[in-house]
């Protein structure tokens, strides 16, 4: 008899921290790997945000706080959501947790029950389907294909629904694809939604701030008012403000939603870090004035790398309206052959000859739902890219 539980039969580890691990112990012994894998801004923490954090170690606010977050942060937290979304939330309708995983997971294990159905677009992120299944629930893949800019039809939406669907969790601008729904896209959406009363909206609008040239954010509640009452909507601090490792996530929703959520989070990890909650206190109220500058690096670093992979015969990159990834098709490279012999059988196959090969490390599509593609993360130097692509082209160039 096992040891360990028979949930953990159930997921699998997370493949973006298994590239991003492989690539330091390859990097320790020596080698030199340029890391695309991790979806993390090389920026700084802004300094004024930083500050906020000394300030509240030199301050002596270092003690537990409520368990799902300060009644400043959450104050902050409802003042964005008027300003930015146009959605009232008052501070009894907000959690905070350690990082938006946290949130999405404590949201999961509160409703889910055995036979419970989530509808998740694919490509997806890859902790989704695993949270689902780790609270016992049934992930239901709907396919977001290159053909339609990796967005799902309402036709697609409409079909995937079934009487024991609980939840549609949806992500825009998209990690891995960066695809965004304008408003009328995602109307669409929520139009079939509002023919099914018994189905809740789990939104993740983490690179709500990550968007370029004219695509516009918009977020459910906000596009139709009447799913507010059935929807949480998740965000955080992690990414437009470059504090991945402040570990900052909230959400708002119904008030008996939150309690519930609440109650697995005062029996998992408690409350989130003082220090950090203070520092995203001066993250929402403060000064946004460096987004757009950091936008338009993301920007020009997304040209590069779009630009660059569309050159290469075999690869297919359209341009995404947000967050820092790209998503390319590598159809025309499966069936190939590596000089040494290795047939790319399939994009895992690609990432990890080309990592071997090159020194890239990529994540490779299986991982996130949608074969044959690849993950790139542009939230790095314009060098780093720049020398990353050419090796890229230079493997694909010699394939036969």
């Amino acid at each position: 008899m096992s040891f360990l539980s028979k949930t953990l039969d159930r997921v699998k580890p997370s493949p973006t921290i298994a590239v991003s691990n492989l690539a330091m112990e390859l990097k320790a012994q020596g080698r030199d790997i340029i890391s695309l894998g991790a979806g993390e801004p090389d920026f700084d923490t802004p300094a004024h945000i930083s500050a906020a954090g000394i300030r509240a170690i030199e301050a002596g606010k270092t003690r537990y706080t409520a368990v799902d977050g300060i009644a400043e942060l959450k104050q902050a937290i409802c003042a964005k959501f008027k300003r930015d979304n146009g959605l009232d939330y008052a501070p009894n309708q907000v959690s905070v947790g350690t990082g938006g995983k946290q949130v999405l997971y404590n949201a999961l294990m509160a409703t889910l029950n055995p036979g419970d159905e989530v509808v998740i677009p694919a490509p997806y992120w890859v902790s989704y389907p695993d949270m689902v299944l780790l609270a016992g629930g049934t992930p239901v893949f709907i396919e977001a294909t290159l053909d339609n800019a990796f967005k799902i039809t309402p036709e697609q939406l409409e079909a995937a629904i079934s009487p024991a669907t609980k939840w549609f969790l949806f992500n825009s601008p998209s990690n891995p694809t960066g695809a965004g729904y304008g408003w009328d896209e995602l109307k669409a959406l929520t139009d079939v939604l509002m023919r099914h009363p018994h189905v809740w909206v789990l939104t993740d609008d983490m690179y709500e701030h990550l968007a370029y040239d004219d695509f516009a954010f918009c977020t459910p509640a906000q596009v139709e008012p009447a799913l507010y009452d059935r929807t949480l909507t998740v965000n955080g601090v992690s990414k437009a403000y470059a504090m991945t490792g402040w570990r900052i996530g909230y959400a708002a929703g119904p008030k008996p939603l939150i309690d519930a959520m609440r109650k697995v989070q005062s029996q998992s990890t408690s409350n989130p870090c003082t220090i950090s909650q203070w520092a995203a206190v001066e993250a929402l109220n403060g000064t946004h004035d460096f987004i757009a500058p950091n936008n338009a690096m993301f920007a020009r670093r997304r040209d590069l790398v779009v630009k660059a992979l569309n050159a290469i015969e075999g690869v297919t990159c359209p341009v995404p309206e947000g967050a820092f990834y790209v998503y390319p098709s590598i159809a025309g490279l499966i069936g190939k052959r590596t000089p040494a012999g290795t047939v790319i059988a399939d994009d895992e196959t690609f990432a990890r000859a080309l990592l071997e090969d090159t020194g890239v490390a990529v994540v490779f599509g299986a991982a996130f739902g949608l074969s044959p593609n690849f993950r790139i993360s542009y939230a790095t130097s314009d060098a780093a890219l720049a020398e990353a692509c050419a090796r890229i082209q230079r493997f694909c160039a010699a394939l036969v």
